[in-house]
């Protein structure tokens, strides 16, 4: 199947599932980098009265909201900004204050503040959704969703996920098609839960081999090993909560 074809049919599948939830339009967090570029410019497309992307600064880098700011303009994408800024520094320093004097055990708030960034994202879209009777849309990738790179109830807290199935190539691919700017397509990618953080860097591993490996290809033992170990581990987050069974 032609590219071409393959957006138009995912395209034509997000105006369905609108359809299906009797929503309205989609929303989505736009954050200044590929994933959430290509999502933007695909509802866009499908929506083109009905779309919204939502631009959330957290402690983040200027560059983010400079790029953020860049695709919804390249594509046309009506857009709102909200700082979270304050509201995580507020609530963080009341979990890190309560916790510390209360308690004893080993903290790792490095994890907890940056995954809070996330979550108070997902919470910020749903508030958006449902005032507008809207879907929030998901930008996780396959590598994305096969490793569990995404925050449980954060990034993974969507009604639906246009791009699961590409792989980060194909994501850069459907992006040249569709007119992603070159410097967002070719920018490292970052989820910016702290200073300098890179996908890449925290996986210990890169997307090339996480495509070649979802791919079937040969790749080194070590990164199979890393990859599968991340597919293991964040298996919880592909499921629903467990519960026991009916006695």
């Amino acid at each position: 199947m032609e590219l071409s074809e393959k957006i138009d049919k995912t395209i034509q599948w997000l105006k369905d599932q609108v359809e299906l939830s009797k929503a309205k339009g989609l929303v989505v967090g736009v954050s200044g980098g590929i994933d959430s570029a290509l999502c933007g410019f695909l509802i866009k497309q499908a929506f083109p009265d009905n779309s919204l992307g939502v631009i959330m600064p957290c402690e983040s880098n200027p560059r983010d909201k400079a790029d953020a700011l860049k695709v919804v303009q390249s594509c046309g994408l009506r857009h709102i900004v909200v700082d979270l800024t304050d509201t995580h520094r507020s609530l963080f320093t009341k979990v890190e204050s309560a916790l510390s004097s209360s308690m004893d055990d080993k903290y790792n708030f490095t994890l907890a503040r940056a995954n809070l960034k996330a979550r108070l994202r997902m919470s910020t879209l749903y508030a958006i959704a449902n005032s507008l009777n809207y879907l929030v849309v998901g930008t996780d990738n396959a590598a994305e969703v096969y490793t569990g790179y995404f925050t449980k109830y954060g990034d993974g807290g969507v009604d639906i996920l246009p791009i699961a199935r590409l792989t980060k190539r194909e994501v850069r691919l459907w992006a040249q098609e569709l007119g992603v700017p070159p410097e967002i397509i070719l920018k490292a990618p970052s989820a910016g839960l702290w200073e300098n953080q890179t996908d890449e860097g925290e996986m210990g591993t890169t997307y090339d081999m996480i495509d070649d490996f979802l791919e079937g290809k040969p790749i080194p033992e070590k990164d199979r090993l890393i990859i599968e170990k991340l597919h293991n581990c964040s298996k919880h987050k592909r499921e629903m909560p467990p519960m026991p069974p009916k006695f």
